[in-house]
C-alpha cells in the first residue's frame, strides 16, 4: 500500500468510526449511512455527499486550516503532506469501485459493500 493511500485509509476509518469527536459518524448501520451521507434526501448518496462525508476527518485533523494534512498533522505524526485535494480525489476514486452499478450514485446496498478492485 503507498504511503498515500495508507493515509486515505486512515481517514476513512477514522469517518467511519467517528473518530475525531465527530458525532454525525456515529451510526448504528448502512441504512444510517446512508440516511446521514444523503443530504438531499433522495435516498442515494452521489459523489459529493460521499467526499463530503469522508472529508470531515481530514478537515479535523488539518488544525491550520491550510488544507494540507502536514506530517505531524497525521495520525502516528508521520507520512507525507495530504492535500485536501488529493484526499478528494482519492475519495472519489473509492466511490467508482464501490459503485458497482456504474450509475454515478451509491444505493444502500453498494454502500455496505467494500470498494472492488483497483
Amino acid at each position: 500500500m503507498s504511503p498515500l493511500s495508507s493515509i486515505v485509509s486512515s481517514l476513512f476509518l477514522a469517518a467511519l468510526c467517528g473518530a475525531a469527536g465527530m458525532s454525525h459518524a456515529q451510526v448504528h448501520g448502512t441504512g444510517d449511512y446512508l440516511q446521514r451521507m444523503d443530504t438531499d434526501a433522495n435516498g442515494k448518496v452521489s459523489l459529493l455527499e460521499y467526499q463530503d462525508w469522508l472529508s470531515y476527518a481530514f478537515d479535523n485533523m488539518d488544525r491550520n486550516r491550510d488544507g494540507l494534512l502536514a506530517p505531524e498533522e497525521q495520525p502516528g505524526g508521520r507520512g507525507k503532506p495530504l492535500t485536501r485535494e488529493a484526499h478528494r480525489t482519492r475519495v472519489a476514486e473509492m466511490f467508482k469501485r464501490q459503485d458497482r452499478n456504474r450509475d454515478d450514485v451509491l444505493d444502500a446496498k453498494e454502500l455496505a459493500a467494500p470498494p472492488q478492485g483497483k
